[in-house]
């Protein structure tokens, strides 16, 4: 079951990061920035060259450090010297990130989709975060868009709440067959993968699946809202937000 702190702490979406003050996403800085704001943390994980999980969003190493190349065909040492771009900040390893939060908050964990279709090419990255997991005594759950990637952590991390990550996949925006993007948008694959929660799109919140899931009173995280206004509107069906850009209240 997912642990209470994830439904009364606000989690700061990839960090507490602010570009513009030298604090990337999914940086040290930005965990430690939301650990001083006592908020719940958010990050991404991708898989490097030699099987290890590193706190990084996407695919491409462009956007966020300038070079060309994907994160999957670096090893983590030399990924670790990679500079984040307008920052004195390299990419951490989820290891490290782990000795940085230490429990004090809780830590949501997005592991992204190796396969590159929501399929089930799936498997070293989940071993490595499950590794890195062991003894691990914070509050802490891992969650994918990909069901697969939820499902082997099922039995490699048994005691970690797992849940999924969903909106309405729409076509434009995923490389899947339109049939199995309409399964994910019923998230029909909740109770078979033994989910826990779901991190939903709050512009879809009024999704039925959502609704159902609602009912069975699942815990419902949303991503990402960017103002008190959005959020407001999220949490009349939302337990918690997925922020960024604003610093949202705590609630008991």
């Amino acid at each position: 079951m997912l642990p209470d702190a994830f439904l009364t702490r606000p989690v700061a979406h990839r960090g507490l990061h602010n570009s513009a003050s030298g604090v990337p996403e999914n940086s040290r800085a930005a965990v430690r920035a939301a650990i001083e704001r006592g908020y719940g943390i958010e990050i991404d994980l991708q898989l490097t060259a030699d099987d290890q999980a590193v706190v990084f969003h996407d695919y491409e190493l462009d956007r966020l450090a300038s070079v060309p190349g994907l994160v999957r065909e670096e090893p983590l040492e030399a990924l670790s010297h990679l500079r984040l771009l307008g920052s004195d900040q390299t990419v951490p390893s989820f290891v490290e990130v782990l000795s940085i939060v230490d429990g004090q908050v809780p830590l949501l964990v997005e592991l992204k989709d190796e396969d590159g279709a929501l399929g089930d090419n799936v498997g070293p990255l989940e071993r490595a975060v499950a590794q890195a997991l062991t003894g691990y005594a914070g509050p802490v759950a891992v969650m994918s868009f990909n069901p697969h990637s939820v499902f082997a952590l099922q039995s490699l991390a048994p005691d970690v709440p797992r849940g999924l990550v969903t909106s309405a996949f729409e076509p434009m925006f995923w490389d899947a067959p339109a049939e199995r993007l309409e399964a994910l948008a019923r998230i029909e694959d909740f109770d078979r993968i033994g989910a826990s929660f779901v991190s939903h799109s709050h512009r879809n919140l009024n999704a039925p699946a959502i609704a159902d899931l609602k009912a069975r009173d699942v815990p419902i995280l949303c991503w990402t809202v960017r103002s008190e206004e959005e959020e407001a509107v999220a949490r009349q069906i939302a337990d918690n937000v997925t922020f960024e850009g604003y610093f949202p209240a705590t609630r008991a």
